[in-house]
């Protein structure tokens, strides 16, 4: 008898999918198995929706600060099945953006799927093709675990700070503050202090506009230039200005155009006392700032070289030799893609590479899939939205994936083809651009079950 309520828990449970996180892509993949009748639980260690973009969000991840807002515009960043309010802004802040993944799981009718205040603790192959995941509900204690045939990973790649590595010298005995700004959430922490801001991304370049307004004296400091790009051009969000044929442009005709533009509209960062990218335009994830360069015109962001070390007290050196006194320093220095709820010897991802073909699926662990974890020029939701759409015929027998060796070859191509397309850095392991990535996951959902390889129609197609 019991063989053989063991062997229905095991059918039963190879129909059934797990999400972990129910984020932006969590969401995303939850919809998508809601609407295609595919039985599923959504796991989510905090008490609402909505993951990184939920200020002080209770499952002590989310990274948002009290003035965020996005950077990529709102009809860009949309999720294709439900567009955000046409009274929203052109680049919403990060309460509106809960908002609209509130709207957004209510208007689907799936938010009594979600498992909140329960955290996913392991997951681990069960040895006959499913996936035992094990979880604890935080507020009560209780435990468990229950099988699955698939699981959907959404737990997000912006929680997990990553300090500098190695430390600098002297660091350890900083006799300032030092945060990262992961934790770093209102303006008074800057108020009457000579802060030092590490990092030319979007959070370095947010952090160091508002401390130039705050603090005493703000100083921006970089290991190598970016080019910076405004929010508007022409009047509109500077992601609304391509078009389909724009999109299909090779990467160096597209490079020429937006350089023309943003020479036009900002000139170049070399114009504002900002180092020489070391990198062609889009050779590195965008920086977008409106506010970055008019505040350093204006005196209010001093721009310096990347740190060379503390010197005691609070004295900051730098790589040109000039040394300041600094009673903060906020590092933006990004993020360690980690799985908690893995061992590290089945599922691990040091500096930031893991495997996956087409950034969703593992070759070695059939039924893992990894939802959002990527990095578009573009945006995040839509291709989220995408992957799980694709993830979802494969669970249906609608199409098929490779043979192994034919993904994990896939992996090794476009691995080498993005090498050669972005700046090396751990920041860029996981990134993709956007079109040509959704013209690949799109092309995926047209695969025929028996289809054997990836053929060169299925790589991502990259410009010169």
């Amino acid at each position: 008898m019991y063989q053989n309520a063991e062997m229905a828990k095991r059918a039963k449970g190879a129909q059934r999918a797990c999400v972990i996180g129910a984020g932006s892509s969590g969401i995303a993949a939850s919809q998508v198995l809601d609407a295609r009748g595919i039985e599923f639980d959504c796991f989510e260690a905090g008490s609402q929706v909505g993951g990184n973009w939920r200020y002080l969000n209770d499952n002590g991840m989310s990274s948002a600060y009290r003035s965020l807002h996005i950077n990529t515009s709102r009809r860009t960043m949309a999720y294709a099945t439900f567009p955000m309010p046409e009274d929203y802004p052109d680049y919403p802040g990060h309460r509106q953006m809960a908002d609209y993944f509130d709207a957004y799981v209510d208007h689907f009718g799936f938010r009594q799927r979600i498992r909140f205040r329960t955290t996913v603790t392991k997951v681990e192959p069960t040895g006959a093709g499913e996936w035992r995941v094990s979880w604890r509900q935080l507020d009560s204690g209780e435990q468990g675990s229950d099988v699955y045939g698939s699981v959907f990973v959404a737990n997000g790649h912006h929680w997990d700070a990553r300090w500098p590595e190695p430390e600098f010298p002297g660091q350890a005995n900083f006799e300032g503050e030092q945060i990262h700004v992961h934790d770093y959430k209102t303006t008074d922490l800057l108020e009457g202090k000579r802060v030092l801001v590490l990092g030319i991304g979007n959070s370095a370049c947010d952090v160091a506009v508002e401390s130039s307004r705050i603090a005493d004296a703000t100083l921006l400091s970089m290991r190598r230039g970016a080019w910076i790009v405004p929010k508007y051009l022409q009047g509109k969000p500077t992601d609304e200005l391509g078009n389909a044929l724009i999109n299909r442009l090779p990467l160096a005709v597209v490079r020429r155009l937006l350089g023309m533009q943003l020479k036009t509209a900002v000139g170049t960062p070399m114009d504002y006392g900002l180092p020489e990218p070391d990198h062609k335009l889009g050779e590195a994830h965008p920086t977008v700032s409106s506010e970055l360069l008019p505040r350093i015109g204006h005196g209010d962001i001093t721009p310096k070289p990347n740190i060379a070390g503390f010197s005691g007290g609070r004295t900051v050196r730098f790589a040109d030799g000039s040394e300041e006194q600094i009673d903060l320093v906020i590092y933006c220095t990004g993020y360690k893609i980690t799985f908690p709820f893995f061992a590290a010897e089945l599922i691990s991802a040091p500096d930031n590479e893991i495997p996956l073909y087409r950034r969703v699926v593992s070759p070695e662990h059939p039924g893992l899939y990894f939802i959002g974890l990527l990095q578009p020029l573009g945006a995040v939701m839509p291709l989220a939205e995408a992957q799980a759409e694709w993830i979802a015929d494969v669970l249906e027998g609608r199409v098929a994936l490779p043979d192994r060796p034919t993904m994990e070859r896939v992996i090794e191509r476009e691995r080498e083809r993005m090498a050669k397309r972005y700046v090396s850095s751990k920041r860029h392991t996981i990134q993709v651009d956007f079109d040509p990535y959704m013209r690949a996951v799109r092309r995926e959902r047209k695969r025929r079950r028996g289809a054997a390889r990836a053929d060169n129609s299925h790589e991502l197609k990259l410009g010169a």
